[in-house]
């Protein structure tokens, strides 16, 4: 995941002074809050005369159009604009080096990045007031970005607002690929241990697994009650994700079955697909999470396990499915 630091949330030091310290500690690109002030381009030609590093342009304005051409001619690199503020109708330049993005604030439905999934490479969701440093990042985003990666396959995911180590980890884990950092970063009195923090695969936590994991219609579960093997096939197909939960009439969790498991069943009943009896194709003892754990709980669990974890079920005190974790956007997530 790539580090934006946005660069007008410290107040203390100058241009000259905060860009080299940034670059030492080797942040991904320059966050630029342009609250409807043309002078920040003057800012942006200081920056590239002292840094090599890509420019993470934030446009808050009513009428964005003349800061779009603005940072078009100037081939800045990212540049997204504030979708509620912007009164005045506007579109990117076809023809462009940049990297044009939507913003919007928590309280915006995701489906309103839908006019722009064909000219917009990305989302930048704001989870605190825009153009302003500090605030507490609202957990009710965690819901968005995977309501919106489903929405929106393949649109990249950046998030600005109250990112510390602990939501940077989930936001790894639910694949964001960029997180501004504002006064942690920057005001941080020592930034380099805070990059390692936002960077650090673990960390103290007070969310629990319940805030951030999929669930809803997300979960590919179905009742196990007259399952067949084709059917669990179909189901994973279906869902796409690799694997398949099981429940019984109270929602239990039966078991799962995964790829893994599907191939097994192939192989020991080739010729006879639709009499794979259940216990060839389900496990009925998978690796299970519960709910209320917090992310170092979750860690420390999947430190024990002598195989590698690629998902997990969540239940809940009554070993009821309430959801699921995958860990691939993780990896992604790092890369």
């Amino acid at each position: 995941m790539k580090i934006s630091a946005s660069v007008y949330s410290q107040k203390e030091k100058n241009l000259p002074e905060l860009i080299p310290m940034l670059d030492a500690y080797q942040v991904d690109s320059f966050h630029i809050d342009c609250n409807n002030n043309p002078g920040v381009f003057e800012d942006i030609k200081q920056i590239r005369s002292l840094s090599k590093t890509p420019i993470d342009l934030h446009i808050i304005s009513d009428d964005p159009q003349p800061f779009i051409n603005k940072a078009a001619e100037m081939e800045i690199e990212y540049v997204q604009v504030q979708l509620e503020n912007a009164v005045q109708p506007f579109q990117f330049p076809k023809e462009s080096k940049c990297r044009f993005g939507i913003s919007i604030i928590s309280e915006t439905p995701v489906e309103a990045f839908t006019p722009f999934a064909d000219s917009a490479f990305f989302v930048l969701f704001m989870t605190t007031t825009p153009g302003q440093s500090g605030g507490v990042f609202n957990k009710e985003n965690f819901r968005r970005i995977r309501k919106f990666a489903s929405l929106f396959p393949g649109k990249r995911i950046h998030v600005d607002g109250g990112v510390n180590g602990e939501v940077s980890f989930i936001l790894r884990l639910l694949g964001a690929d960029s997180v501004v950092s504002g006064s942690f970063l920057v005001n941080h009195q020592f930034p380099g241990a805070a990059m390692l923090d936002l960077l650090h695969r673990e960390v103290n936590s007070s969310y629990k697994i319940a805030d951030f994991m999929h669930d809803g219609p997300e979960m590919p579960v179905m009742p196990e009650k007259n399952c067949t093997f084709l059917d669990s096939v179909a189901a994973i197909e279906k869902y796409k994700n690799g694997f398949v939960f099981y429940t019984d009439e109270n929602g239990r969790l039966t078991g799962i079955s995964s790829n893994a498991d599907i191939r097994k069943a192939v192989l020991k009943h080739p010729l006879k697909l639709n009499d794979v009896p259940p216990h060839d194709f389900i496990n009925r003892n998978p690796l299970t999470v519960n709910q209320n754990l917090n992310i170092t709980e979750l860690l420390r669990l999947i430190k024990k396990q002598t195989f590698i974890v690629n998902f997990l079920p969540v239940v809940d005190d009554e070993f009821r499915l309430t959801g699921y974790l995958t860990f691939n956007s993780l990896i992604r997530g790092e890369s």
